[in-house]
């Protein structure tokens, strides 16, 4: 069991909560909920002990351990995915050299009367007593399931973790925390960079095999089956629901109702109040009670109704510019790279108002495809874009490619052209940029605001062929349901890369399923797709 005792965190000047206290136990799976700037990240990192709160403490068994794993991307060094991941058992593989060292020493050592020589029996016993207390592992088994289940291929365990993105990175950083079998693990938006079949992995994976797990998620789906209680921080304060997302949303709508309906009842008791003090203060007859009352007013705890994010992010996408009736015509396209074959004889057509999903695993050849539409890499076969098709592209990485030495308003106001310069302010309020966050630089914006500012730029300039490559990463769940609804508005063509299963159900239409050096296409929601390809999932499983 985990204690958080009395944790009170300020920043800059500003409380980000106060005194707040919640207990974890052993085999709890938290959400922790609550808007972008509310401080989830910052009680993660507190827990993890990677920051210090102003006061309060967090109070664990000497022997729990404890995992984290961040938003940020672990460092590149040149030691290969399996030697990396293998990390996770450092201490074992310590002990085990120094016993082999011991045993060896005994093997040679002829004094066996010496004090020297009963001292490394002893050193023995106690190194095997630390190895075997959990019973043997057997550590390369150990690694090899981990990875596997992570979406790495046999073929990359031994290559170096510098070949790999940012994303592949953060999945062995995943891996080493899952080796760990540690007391609780603490996960920072960890389907951030994982496929759909890798999501569903590291869900069964927490549910059946992990012990205490708190996670900051914007995937919906994810946490409600991972999660039997939600944590929500508003205000500088929490409300703890023994419950899932869904369920803690309906109560957290019952709460504020109740708050709201309190609140009202007291500013009506307290403008009685005032009103028959103003009335009689003059009254020598009602002196007592006009102080009686006045005494009451200023000891009176006033009824706060928390927060609720008022703030509507409308995003509206400009009128396409009527294009071709086939934006997108693909005719036996492939690609290869020294040889290797990343897809081929791909042949499909993608119709004018049309939102469909690219999804598949990662490295079989979805960005390949992209570049491939946005012409920046030779391809064979032959793609044909339509009629009057303008691209509006959004990378996976875009908001990491703003200028941070820009302010918010300055980022805007660098690529705003004619007309639209003298809205840059309506616009930035329409995604929740106003008063002094005009002036902040990009560098000290969170993701979520990093993301929001990258998808303005994207709004400034009418386009009627949308590419967005996991454009949900970092954003919080009522800024992505707002971004889903102006998508399912927009009235060009939609191409969406994303592994966000709540994101694209009920938006696209049609499923291209990246895999096995090919292309297929189905004719189906993803939901449809989803519960077809979990069932193949299991058959191949019972296959093997």
């Amino acid at each position: 069991m985990i204690a958080v005792d009395s944790l009170t965190v300020e920043f800059g000047g500003t409380t980000i909560f106060k005194d707040i206290s919640f207990v974890i136990n052993d085999t709890d799976r938290i959400a922790l909920m609550g808007k972008n700037g509310a401080g989830k990240s910052t009680l993660l990192k507190i827990i993890a002990g990677a920051q210090k709160p102003n006061g309060g403490r967090i109070s664990a068994p000497k022997d729990a351990v404890i995992a984290y794993l961040p938003q940020q991307l672990m460092t590149e060094n040149s030691r290969t995915v399996f030697e990396e991941a293998s990390q996770a058992f450092q201490e074992i593989l310590e002990l085990q050299t120094e016993m082999d060292q011991l045993n060896h020493a005994l093997t040679v050592r002829t004094d066996y009367d010496s004090p020297e020589y009963y001292e490394i029996i002893e050193r023995v016993s106690v190194l095997s007593e630390k190895i075997y207390s959990d019973g043997e592992i057997n550590i390369d088994a150990e690694v090899e399931k981990i990875l596997l289940g992570l979406g790495f291929l046999r073929s990359d365990f031994q290559k170096p973790t510098n070949q790999f993105s940012g994303g592949w990175r953060m999945r062995i950083e995943l891996a080493k925390i899952l080796l760990q079998n540690p007391d609780l693990i603490l996960l920072d938006e960890p389907t951030n960079h994982l496929d759909i079949e890798s999501v569903q992995w590291l869900e069964n994976f927490l549910v059946t095999s992990a012990k205490a797990v708190i996670v900051i998620s914007h995937d919906r789906a994810f946490v409600d089956r991972i999660t039997t209680r939600t944590i929500e921080v508003t205000m500088g304060r929490i409300y703890d629901y023994k419950v899932n997302y869904t369920r803690y949303l309906e109560l957290r709508g019952e709460r504020r109702e109740q708050q709201q309906k309190a609140f009202v009842e007291q500013q009506r008791m307290i403008a009685d109040n005032q009103e028959f003090i103003e009335r009689f203060k003059g009254t020598y007859s009602k002196t007592l009670q006009v102080q009686s009352r006045i005494k009451m007013l200023e000891k009176l705890e006033i009824v706060e109704v928390d927060e609720v994010d008022t703030s509507h992010l409308r995003l509206r996408f400009p009128p396409s510019p009527r294009s071709g009736t086939y934006p997108i015509i693909a005719e036996n396209v492939g690609k290869s790279y020294d040889g290797h074959v990343v897809f081929s004889n791909a042949s499909f057509s993608i119709q004018r108002g049309e939102k469909v999903a690219f999804v598949g695993k990662n490295g079989e050849g979805k960005s390949t495809l992209i570049k491939a539409i946005m012409g920046e890499l030779e391809y064979d076969g032959k793609l044909t874009l339509g009629h009057n098709a303008m691209i509006g592209y959004f990378a996976q990485n875009e908001a990491t490619l703003l200028e941070e030495t820009l302010t918010v308003f300055q980022t805007i106001d660098d690529v705003a052209k004619g007309d639209i310069r003298t809205k840059i302010r309506d616009i930035l309020g329409a995604f929740m940029f106003s008063g002094d966050d005009l002036d902040k630089k990009v560098k000290v914006l969170s993701g979520g605001e990093r993301t929001r500012l990258a998808m303005i730029k994207l709004l400034l300039e009418p386009v009627n062929l949308l590419i967005l490559d996991e454009p949900t990463n970092h954003l919080d769940m009522r800024t992505k349901d707002i971004l889903k609804q102006a998508l399912m508005e927009f009235d060009g063509t939609l191409i969406l890369v994303s592994h966000d299963r709540d994101f694209l159900d009920g938006m696209v239409s049609k499923v291209y399923e990246f895999g096995n050096k090919r292309i297929k296409e189905h004719l189906e929601g993803i939901g449809e797709f989803l519960e077809r390809k979990k069932m193949e999932n299991l058959n191949e499983l019972e296959a093997r």
